[in-house]
């Protein structure tokens, strides 16, 4: 095992200089970076909107929408097709999903039936399903009547197709803004995912993006007065449209559309010669220019309005032909708003209205602290961690601080190389794994003491300490990387950074304790040649202790039982803090521009919005402050609009560093998520352990798991501490860490079941906990330490996430000892042995007959 060839020691070392090299660049500014020579590697990880600023919007397409085009569209066929076929019908209306018609004569339905032929043959829908569908079907079981379907298939072919063209649309848009790497993708069958990194102007965002930006051109109808249409009916072919001023203006418009914004091959926002206003300069590709040139010879002297969404932007005067194909949109522009509409118009229109229902904006300032606080406590856990294994393990400890720094060195060059997206749960992540990567180089050194107490020289100390703890390295880490992938699978946004970085520690601690503290391990014996292994100066647990963990089984059992029905009980009675990610609403994060924020004064300002529940609190400094409002009754646009109010009622005072919103459908889904990842997580380590060990094992492992679940939401009722997405990826953890903890009590009590064929369980039991005992308590000290880092000093956006680690840590310790071990009795793991005598001694390794 000591034992390394030339060209193994040789990849060890590339390896690990590898990584220090592609961690390097994260050291240098990007300026910096670009004066060196292109073969230098230049890539840095990819910061997450929490730390650099930016936008996270979730948009939600609505069918309906296209439901409703379908069918008007399906209206218009039918007429044109009956009128070309001169078939008389009359009720041509729709509804639902459902277009009818009535043929006037009875002897033309087959006529008709002929003519309408072509919407319910199948349409070729190639990339959408995989083959063909039959959009539409047709129902002639009443006399006369037609009704025409739109089927299932039809919807989702639809709404797929709509889906794909609106994210060029959306992607045409955002890159139009002229920002850095934005990102828009698929999500689901109706979603689109935008993050727009660095983006200072949110607001702008959704405006751009909420808006389906149809355009039409349509002649104003003249014929009667305006208020006379809206006192009556207006006439048929008319509707009633308004203008965008304030108040709104009426239009009669005809419902032909002269030219649309299909026609648009351009558009630029410019100023008017004349004026100096501001207004958008466009120009019609030659169909266009044609249809507009014609409308606008037949129609000189009379007014065309220029309408989008259903809003009339202008309506100006033909006073001569255009027949060149440009023209101008005038209005109460602004120059941003000139440009806005510019590229709207230059994206082209969506298929359908797209509706935010999930944002999360983070202002690069509070980016900015948020690194600040994690490179602090990232330091300040190191230090602690680093200063704690030297104590406890003297030069030793010296070379697992080695394996530590390239453990770290790895993480960060593993990122960088995959273009992997750095959190701030992600910072929280490295710091952890910091707590967590010793744990492997305690499970080995632990061994060699114990190999070398029972009298083994100390190369062969080393040797079968190295050996032995393989196994249970193995183990112990595969159960917290299950954890890890279900929390990447179902978890989202910056829990699923805190999953990709928590699974390469994992990855990188294996490697670093085990080969490369290894070499460092074989280096030194064949250097120094010592004679006893180095002295530690303080000892936590001393050699030979012998704790009766077992003979307090039953007091334990039943603290643990009491505790957990009073977490049940509150739980159900008091209720959780649940955060925004569950019970939908809005979160504000906002900082006083000068002075200290006055807390009364918000809350008084912000009830007279007649925005509902509202939560105003102080977060971290007194300058800063959490406004919690909770979900609208209007739906997800509702939503918007209470940012859009708070937004315009504060500004001008407070600089808005945060803003979450999520919507009743998207909190709704991660509510299931989680309880389904808690689940799935648990019967993937279920399944494991069991295939590893025996099924008690597993069972045991599993109880004692959701034992440490229940007192953690215990710890979040009881604190009222915020539960989010956050805090469902500090309990995914746990549930990683304290099987962690248990596999490694397991692994030593199947051991000893081995050698011991005759010892009574509880004494077994006691054995193994005390023989681990040392390891449990130097692995649980170094994780407490490393979180103790972050709870202190890692940031108030943290803190729920951090604090909840910090006590489960505590907790999964408890569980492995007390509760983990014990239940093996309950499950007569060894029958007959589990009744015998705890109590009589063991001498020599072997049990005394009963």
């Amino acid at each position: 095992m000591l034992y390394f060839s030339r060209f193994k020691m040789i990849l060890i070392w590339l390896a690990v200089a590898a990584t220090v090299v592609l961690a390097a660049p994260n050291l240098f500014s990007a300026s910096t970076l670009a004066k060196l020579p292109d073969w230098v590697p230049k890539r840095q990880m990819t910061l997450g909107l929490d730390l650099q600023g930016g936008s996270h919007i979730l948009l939600r397409m609505d069918p309906n929408d296209l439901i409703k085009d379908r069918l008007e569209t399906t209206r218009d066929e039918i007429r044109t097709l009956l009128r070309d076929a001169k078939i008389g019908y009359t009720g041509l209306a729709g509804s639902g999903r459902t277009v009818q018609v009535r043929i006037t004569d009875p002897a033309q339905v087959d006529a008709a039936k002929a003519a309408l032929k072509t919407l319910t043959e199948p349409v070729a829908a190639g990339l959408f399903t995989g083959g063909s569908i039959q959009e539409m079907t047709l129902d002639d079981s009443e006399p006369g009547l037609l009704k025409f379907t739109v089927t299932d298939a039809g919807i989702k072919y639809r709404t797929s197709a709509a889906l794909t063209q609106s994210i060029e649309v959306v992607s045409r848009r955002v890159n139009e803004l002229g920002t850095t790497e934005p990102i828009v993708q698929r999500q689901g069958d109706d979603r689109i995912l935008v993050q727009v990194p660095g983006l200072q102007d949110p607001q702008r965002l959704k405006d751009i993006l909420g808006q389906t930006a149809k355009l039409t051109f349509q002649m104003v109808d003249q014929s009667m007065p305006v208020q006379d249409a809206l006192n009556g009916r207006p006439p048929a072919g008319d509707s009633i449209l308004y203008s965008q001023d304030d108040p709104p203006v009426p239009y009669l418009i005809e419902n032909r559309v002269i030219v649309s914004g299909e026609n648009l091959v351009d558009a630029q926002a410019t100023y008017n010669s004349q004026t100096n206003e501001p207004v958008v300069s466009f120009r019609f590709d030659s169909k266009g220019a044609t249809r507009f040139g014609q409308a606008t010879s037949q129609n000189v002297g009379k007014l065309f309005a220029i309408i989008l969404d259903n809003q009339v932007i202008s309506a100006p005067q033909i006073r001569e032909p255009i027949l060149g194909g440009t023209g101008q949109i005038s209005g109460n522009f602004t120059a941003e708003s000139a440009n806005d509409l510019a590229v709207l118009l230059r994206a082209g229109a969506l298929p359908a209205t797209l509706t935010v229902i999930e944002e999360r904006t983070v202002g690069p300032g509070l980016g900015q602290d948020s690194i600040h606080a994690g490179k602090v406590a990232g330091i300040i856990g190191s230090i602690l961690v680093v200063a704690f294994m030297f104590v406890a393990y003297g030069f030793l400890g010296f070379l697992a601080n080695l394996a530590l720094a390239v453990h770290v060195a790895m993480i960060v060059g593993l990122l960088s190389l995959l273009g992997a997206t750095l959190t701030l749960p992600g910072i929280a992540g490295i710091v952890l794994t910091i707590g967590m990567a010793v744990d492997s180089n305690v499970l080995i050194y632990e061994r060699i003491r114990e190999e070398r107490r029972a009298g083994r020289s100390v190369i062969q100390a080393i040797d079968t300490g190295f050996s032995k703890a393989l196994a249970t390295i193995v183990d112990s880490n595969v159960t917290s990387l299950i954890a890890t992938v279900v929390l990447f699978y179902l978890g989202t946004g910056p829990v699923k950074g805190f999953a990709v970085t928590y699974a390469i520690g994992i990855l990188t601690t294996v490697f670093t304790a085990f080969t490369f503290t290894r070499l460092l391990v074989s280096i030194w014996l064949r250097r120094a040649r010592p004679k006893e292994l180095p002295r530690a100066p303080v000892t936590l647990v001393p050699p030979g202790t012998k704790i009766p963990f077992m003979g307090i089984r039953r007091w334990t059992f039943t603290l643990s039982s009491v505790l957990s029905i009073l977490s049940v009980v509150l739980f159900l009675s008091t209720g959780i803090n649940y955060g925004i990610d569950f019970k939908g609403g809005s979160l504000i994060e906002v900082q006083a521009k000068s002075g200290n924020a006055d807390l009364a004064d918000l809350r008084s300002r912000l009830s007279e919005l007649n925005i509902g529940e509202i939560q105003v609190q102080q977060f971290g400094t007194p300058n800063d402050v959490l406004i919690r409002v909770g979900t609208q009754d209007g739906g997800e646009n509702a939503e918007q609009t209470v940012i859009d109010k708070v937004r315009g009622e504060l500004q001008d005072q407070y600089d808005f560093r945060r803003v979450e919103v999520v919507g009743p459908t998207v909190s709704g889904e991660l509510a299931k998520q989680g309880t389904i990842a808690m689940l799935v997580a648990l019967l993937g380590i279920l399944i494991y352990v069991w295939f590893r060990f025996e099924w008690q094992f597993a069972v045991g492992a599993i109880i004692a798991t959701v034992h440490d679940v229940v007192m953690t939401i215990g710890f979040f009722v009881i604190t009222g501490l915020e539960f989010n997405q956050s805090s469902l990826a500090a309990i995914l953890t746990i549930i990683g860490y304290s099987l962690n903890d248990t596999i490694v009590v397991y692994d030593r009590v199947r051991e000893d079941l081995r050698k011991y064929k005759k010892m009574p369980l509880p004494q077994l039991l006691n054995n193994a906990i005390n023989e681990t005992l040392s390891r449990t308590t130097l692995t649980s000290v170094t994780t407490i330490l490393a979180l103790l880092a972050l709870v202190l000093f890692g940031g108030e956006v943290i803190r729920s996430f951090t604090m909840a680690m910090l006590f489960g840590v505590i907790f999964g310790t408890y569980s492995s000892i007390f509760i983990a071990a014990p239940l093996l009795i309950l499950f007569k793991l060894r029958p007959g042995a589990a009744t015998a005598d705890e109590e009589k001694p063991v001498s020599g390794g072997k049990a005394v007959a009963t």
